[in-house]
């Protein structure tokens, strides 16, 4: 059957006209039945799909678009669609869970966990160390994200001095921790 035959059976069949839906069963059932074969590799699964794509020709034959996509292509992508929902079905659902089983959990080490409490607690009583004011800064700024301006504005500096203020207190914190 020749493709403008096989589009005017698709659009017979969006009118629910059974004689066309039949003829374009005829016409490409194998071809159809060929494509879930070769997808699904058991001849029983194939034919139980290919009922389904019919089902769904049926249906959604309105959708069917005339354009320069050739209408067998459309059938074959309807065809294939189905197989491939019928291979995704096939799998066990616990197949998920089993392989949940091996994902590694992205939180830290109780040992990793008690080092970083060690480090904070370390960092917090270096900034303890620096002058009031500064040590306010850094907090506002590294632990709240306050903004250099908002900071420079508070302590009522420049903002190039507010700055240097938290540069030079991080320089002093590194120098702490490291020691």
């Amino acid at each position: 059957m020749t493709r403008d035959g096989i589009t005017k059976l698709i659009l017979r069949t969006s009118k629910q006209d059974r004689a066309a839906f039949d003829l374009l069963y005829r016409h490409t059932s194998s071809k159809l039945f060929g494509v879930c074969l070769h997808i699904l590799g058991d001849r029983a699964d194939a034919e139980e799909a290919l009922q389904e794509v019919f089902l769904k020709v049926w249906a959604k034959a309105d959708r069917f678009a005339v354009s320069e996509v050739s209408p067998i292509s459309w059938l074959i992508a309807i065809a294939r669609n189905q197989a491939i929902d019928r291979i995704r079905s096939r799998r066990p659902p616990s197949l998920e869970i089993d392989r949940a089983r091996d994902v590694a959990d992205p939180s830290p080490w109780p040992e990793a966990h008690i080092l970083a409490c060690d480090c904070v607690r370390l960092v917090h009583r270096c900034i303890d160390h620096l002058p009031k004011e500064k040590a306010e800064a850094v907090r506002s700024a590294y632990f709240d994200g306050e903004s250099y301006a908002v900071l420079a504005a508070r302590y009522n500096v420049p903002l190039n001095t507010m700055r240097t203020w938290l540069r030079r207190s991080l320089i002093k914190l590194r120098q702490a921790v490291e020691d």
